[in-house]
């Protein structure tokens, strides 16, 4: 089975209410934007996979793509990782998005979820979700918006840490974790590895704020601190690791597996946390999965960007017996299911047992809404 056409659509859902990202200061978001591809093979079987998007900017690679993809034959997993490996170092974009919809079509062929492909055990279909929050907030703010996240029925939940001083970040820690009391799992993120100061300046941490912050986290029962530094600062991450007892989580946008995996040889992630959208495609990060799981690592992906990745992620967590978390992004009123999910049927949704189940159907599970797409997309 080979494919024979690829078809991508910019899209553009507007948000009903603004959303201000931590990881971009003084950036305002009013929209959730993807690129969205449809891979056809010659057997009538399509695959569908999303990337994230800003502008227009991924309307470039598009016939590049289709000159490295189309003719491959599907099940050939090593040739497929290896032309994306390629095309995203040449393009300069990470293009390992594009590699699910090569395993949906794979799990639709063989009338499989993702999740069994990798091999989850039979019992395995659904792993607890945290809610990641994503906006940063005052301590008084972050703790009203905490308590109302809980009252969703979240059992757990992140937070951003990431105001310029070290006092008001554990004033924020403290005052949420007295609103949401001690039987709500804590995380909270400083978004360090990978700065965006475009719009404006956010706060540079180095090994010393990061070590004085995880120490007097220690004190709010917080489950991980997350990429508290540079991404490529190995030896940092190291030192903190080794001295403080909150785990350390890292790995979400490393471009290349062999970062994430210079992490782990450094022994300075606790929490390993590849985004198969950004990270290796399927197949990259679920060696990730297998890895962290040898060297006694947690593993939970970073999911943070639209309904699609998250699917696909979800799939990755399950099957991953490393795994006891998953990021579920949910910032309301701007970050909502809705709005995070714009392009698929259905959202993704915790079921009455307040866990994510992968879908029942084959492959990646989710449908395109054909009617959003053509009204929020544009045909590239």
């Amino acid at each position: 089975m080979k494919i024979v056409d690829i078809e991508a659509w910019l899209f553009h859902f507007p948000l009903e209410t603004p959303f201000h990202p931590s990881w971009v200061p003084g950036y305002t978001s009013t929209q959730n934007s993807a690129v969205i591809y449809r891979l056809r093979t010659d057997e009538g079987i399509e695959g569908i996979a999303g990337g994230v998007a800003f502008a227009d900017e991924a309307k470039g690679p598009l016939n590049l793509l289709r000159a490295y993809l189309i003719g491959l034959d599907v099940d050939d997993t090593d040739e497929v990782y290896g032309r994306l490996s390629t095309a995203s170092r040449v393009l300069g974009i990470r293009a390992w998005f594009v590699e699910t919809a090569f395993w949906d079509i794979r799990g639709k062929a063989a009338g499989k979820s993702i999740a069994e492909l990798l091999g989850a055990k039979a019992k395995a279909k659904s792993i607890r979700p945290y809610a990641s929050t994503g906006e940063l907030r005052s301590p008084e703010e972050a703790a009203d918006h905490a308590v109302s996240v809980v009252e969703q029925g979240f059992t757990a939940m992140k937070i951003r840490t990431r105001h310029p001083d070290i006092q008001r970040d554990i004033a924020l820690v403290a005052a949420v974790r007295r609103a949401i009391g001690d039987d709500i799992t804590l995380m909270c993120d400083a978004n360090q590895a990978w700065r965006v100061d475009t719009f404006a300046k956010g706060p540079v941490w180095d090994l010393g704020r990061a070590l004085n912050t995880a120490d007097a986290m220690e004190d709010h029962g917080v489950e991980w601190l997350e990429e508290p530094l540079d991404m490529f600062d190995l030896g940092g991450y190291r030192e903190l690791a080794k001295n403080t007892k909150v785990a350390i989580a890292a790995g979400e946008l490393h471009g290349e597996p062999s970062l994430v995996r210079l992490l782990m040889e450094a022994e300075g992630v606790d929490v390993v946390q590849p985004d198969l959208v950004f990270t290796g495609g399927v197949t990259g990060a679920w060696d990730l999965a297998r890895e962290s799981m040898q060297r006694g690592l947690r593993f939970s992906p970073h999911t943070w960007s639209h309904g699609l990745g998250l699917a696909a992620n979800l799939h990755l967590a399950v099957a991953a017996e490393n795994a006891n978390w998953l990021e579920f992004p949910f910032d309301p009123p701007g970050w909502v299911p809705e709005a995070r999910d714009a392009m698929l049927t259905e959202p993704i949704l915790p079921n009455e047992n307040g866990l994510l189940e992968i879908p029942s159907l084959p492959g990646l599970g989710v449908e395109i809404d054909e009617e959003k797409l053509k009204t929020y997309g544009t045909l590239l």
